[in-house]
């Protein structure tokens, strides 16, 4: 059922097309708490047409780009050179602890005058004047 779905969908973790990519150009940089696969390309190669090294991960279930942890996305997007798994990184106790995206959830951020918030929507104030055609 597995070979199935890498075919026929791109949602579900890696395609055959991005497995065989992966296989033959791949370098494995690491793995974060939730079990995605971080890779780049073999040796640090430069892209020719990009001007950077190639970087991608494999998600270790349905592909949800905010379950990339901070110091990963990061990586990813060439704002750090040095992956998460090269570094020795202490969080601070300030620092909360990572949430994927809630949106559509029932934990999902609902702003105070949100429709689907609860209580009531406070009144307009006077400092909103409905527009008026011709004026």
């Amino acid at each position: 059922m597995k070979w199935l779905l890498q075919i026929f969908t791109w949602w579900n973790g890696q395609t055959l097309n991005t497995r065989f990519h992966t296989w033959r150009h791949g370098e494995l940089v690491g793995h974060d708490e939730f079990g995605n696969a971080y890779y780049r390309t073999r040796g640090g190669v430069i892209d020719p047409a990009l001007g950077f090294e190639r970087r991608w991960v494999i998600y270790a279930g349905p592909t949800e780009a905010s379950m990339t942890p901070t110091g990963w996305y990061g990586w990813l997007h060439h704002t750090c050179d040095t992956p998460p798994t090269s570094e020795t990184y202490q969080r601070h106790p300030w620092e909360a602890p990572f949430l994927p995206n809630m949106t559509g959830t029932a934990r999902a951020y609902r702003p105070a005058g949100s429709l689907l918030a609860s209580g009531v929507r406070p009144p307009a104030s006077g400092d909103y004047d409905a527009w008026t055609p011709g004026t």
